[in-house]
C-alpha cells in the first residue's frame, strides 16, 4: 500500500505527457534503434526509476543514477524525456570512466543509439524536435570517433539539423560543421570543394543572422564564432576567386531567374573580396534584373568601372545607396566615397567630387580617406588664371596647396590610421607653397594672413611662405 502511495506522488510529480505520449514509428537514423517496436509499457517501476535517476544526475552523483537509469531506459524508453536530456550527460560519464577499450567502444555507440530512441519516442517536440537532436548526435560523434578522419554520418546529421533548424541552429552543432566541413576539403579540395563553400556560406549566414538579432542572448558568441568561421575558410584556400569562378560559373547560368540563388553567390565573393569577377559581376547584372537591390547595384557598379563605362558606374552606386538601408551609413559612405574617386581620377570633375566627399563625411565624419582625397583634389587644382597677369596668376595657383595641407592635417586627426600617408602628402606638397620672393609684392599672401582660395575651391586658410 505505501509502495503504491509513493507511486501516485511521484507519478504527480512527472508531465503529464510524458505517460500519455504514444511512440511514433521508428524515425530513419543511421543507427538501429535500441528499442523493441513494440510498445513498452510505462509501470510504476519506471516512474520511480525516472525520479530517482533525474535527482541523481541533477546532483551529479552519476554512479548513483546509472541503475534506474539502465533499468528505465531498456524497458521503457517512452516513459519521459529525462531518459535522454540526463541520459547523454550520465553516459558520457561512463564513457569517461571506461578503462577498457572495447567498453569505450561500446558506451559511445550506446550514445548514439540514445540520439536514435530520442528521436523514435520524442522527436516531434516543437522546441526540441528530429532536427535538433541530430545536431547532437553529430557532435557526439566528432567528439568520440577520432579515429574516423572525415567522419562521414557526422557531416550528414549535422548539416540535416542546420537546415532543420536554421536561425535557431546550436552554435556549437554550426562550428562543429565548419570545423569537419574544412577538414574534409583539406583532405580532397578537388572532391569537397564546392561542398565546402556551400557548407561555408549555410554556416556564416546562420551565425550572422543569430549575431545580428538583438533578442538573441547568444548574439555575441555567434558573432565571435563567425569571425572563427570566416578566418577558416579566408585561410583554407577554397576562397580563391578563380576556383570560385570555376564553380560558380555554371551555377550562375542556369539560376538567372533565381533571385535567392544569385544573392546567396554574390554575398560570397563579396565576403571573400572577389567581386571584380566576371561571375560575380554576371550575378549582379541578372539580380539587378529581376529585383535591384543594394548588393546587385554595387555589383553593376563595379561591372562598369572594369569595362571604364565610368558614367554607368555612378548611376549604379547612386542606386546602391538608394537602396541601402537607411541606418547602414557605413556601405552608403563607402558608395559615395567610391563615386567620389571616379569624379576625381576618371571624370576630372573636381567640384562634383568634393560634393560627393562632403556627403559621405556626413554619414562618418572620421574618414581620414576624404580629407586625402579632397586635399588631392585642390593640389591638381588651377582656379586661377582668366582675366589676370600670368605671372600673378601662377603664384596664386600656388595657394592651392596651403588648402590641400590643410585637409591633411584634418586627414590624420581625425583618422589616426590614415597618419603616415598625410605626412608624407604634407611634406611633399608644402614645398610648392609660395616663397617669400613670390609672395613679397603681394601684401594679402603675407605670412599668418587668412586668406580664402578662389575659383570653385572657396576655402580659408592662412597663408605661410615655403620652408627655403
Amino acid at each position: 500500500m505505501r509502495k503504491s502511495i509513493i507511486a501516485l506522488v511521484l507519478v504527480a510529480t512527472i508531465p503529464a505527457f510524458a505517460l500519455a505520449k504514444k511512440p511514433q514509428k521508428a524515425a530513419e537514423t543511421a543507427s538501429a534503434p535500441v528499442v523493441e517496436e513494440a510498445e513498452p509499457t510505462i509501470t510504476e517501476e519506471c516512474v520511480i526509476n525516472v525520479s530517482l535517476f533525474n535527482e541523481s544526475v541533477k546532483n551529479k552523483q552519476y554512479a548513483d543514477a546509472w541503475d534506474p537509469w539502465w533499468q528505465v531506459y531498456t524497458t521503457c524508453p517512452n516513459a519521459n524525456k529525462a531518459i535522454y536530456t540526463r541520459g547523454d550527460e550520465l553516459v558520457e560519464w561512463k564513457i569517461s570512466q571506461a578503462q577498457d577499450p572495447k567498453e569505450y567502444d561500446e558506451l559511445r555507440q550506446l550514445l548514439l543509439k540514445l540520439h536514435d530512441s530520442r528521436i523514435k519516442y520524442f522527436g516531434d517536440d516543437p522546441k526540441y524536435p528530429k532536427a535538433y537532436i541530430l545536431g547532437l548526435k553529430g557532435v557526439d560523434y566528432c567528439n568520440f570517433f577520432k579515429e574516423d578522419p572525415l567522419k562521414e554520418p557526422a557531416y550528414g546529421w549535422l548539416k540535416e539539423s542546420i537546415e532543420g533548424m536554421g536561425n535557431k541552429s546550436q552554435i556549437l552543432v554550426l562550428k562543429t560543421f565548419a570545423d569537419l566541413s574544412n577538414a574534409r576539403y583539406k583532405s580532397d579540395p578537388d572532391k569537397y570543394g564546392a561542398a565546402y563553400i556551400a557548407d561555408y556560406q549555410l554556416v556564416s549566414m546562420t551565425l550572422a543572422a543569430q549575431a545580428a538579432d538583438p533578442a538573441n542572448k547568444n548574439a555575441a558568441r555567434a558573432q565571435e564564432n563567425k569571425d572563427y568561421v570566416d578566418q577558416m575558410f579566408a585561410s583554407s584556400g577554397a576562397a580563391n576567386c578563380d576556383k570560385l569562378d570555376e564553380i560558380f560559373g555554371p551555377i550562375v547560368k542556369d539560376n538567372v531567374s533565381n533571385l535567392d540563388m544569385l544573392n546567396k553567390i554574390m554575398s560570397m565573393f563579396r565576403r571573400v573580396k572577389c567581386t571584380e569577377s566576371e561571375i560575380y559581376f554576371a550575378a549582379a547584372e541578372a539580380s539587378h534584373k529581376l529585383e535591384p537591390t543594394e548588393e546587385s547595384a554595387a555589383g553593376c557598379a563595379k561591372m562598369c568601372m572594369k569595362k571604364m563605362d565610368y558614367k554607368g558606374a555612378v548611376t549604379y552606386y547612386e542606386q546602391a545607396i538608394e537602396l541601402a538601408p537607411e541606418d547602414d551609413k557605413e556601405d552608403r559612405a563607402e558608395y559615395l566615397f567610391d563615386i567620389a574617386y571616379i569624379y576625381f581620377d576618371k571624370i576630372k570633375s573636381y567640384q562634383l567630387s568634393r560634393q560627393y566627399l562632403r556627403r559621405s563625411l556626413e554619414l562618418q565624419a572620421n574618414q581620414g580617406r576624404c580629407y586625402i582625397l579632397m586635399g588631392m583634389l585642390y593640389a591638381a587644382s588651377q582656379p586661377y588664371g582668366e582675366g589676370m597677369a600670368p605671372a600673378k596668376a601662377a603664384i596664386l595657383n600656388k595657394t592651392v596647396f596651403w588648402a590641400a595641407v590643410d585637409k591633411f592635417q584634418k586627414a590624420k586627426m581625425v583618422d589616426p590610421d590614415v597618419a603616415e600617408d598625410a605626412n608624407k602628402l604634407i611634406a611633399s606638397y608644402s614645398k610648392y607653397f609660395p616663397t617669400r620672393e613670390e609672395i613679397f609684392d603681394l601684401p594679402e599672401l603675407q605670412d599668418g594672413a587668412s586668406f580664402t582660395v578662389g575659383g570653385w575651391i572657396q576655402e580659408t586658410t592662412t597663408c605661410r611662405a615655403a620652408k627655403q
